[in-house]
């Protein structure tokens, strides 16, 4: 991706499979915030697209799961 995407948008980090959404402005590298909130991470925006809506809908369907065995608050 060779701008950065907009923020509130869910993208994928390419170098880690992971779906995050933008959290705010970014900088040279752009923060990543997990789908179910976390701390979050820089990524390159070379590294980044946007997430369709199946990896949308997975991302908050484990984070909802992973709240519910109580493995996140």
């Amino acid at each position: 991706m060779t701008s950065p995407p907009p923020v509130g948008a869910y993208v994928v980090d390419t170098s880690t499979g992971r779906v995050g959404r933008i959290p705010g402005p970014t900088g040279p590298l752009v923060r990543l915030g997990p789908v179910g909130g976390g701390r979050e991470r820089a990524c390159a925006p070379d590294d980044l697209r946007i997430a369709t809506a199946a990896e949308r809908l997975s991302a908050a369907t484990a984070s909802a799961n992973a709240r519910s065995r109580g493995e996140v608050p």
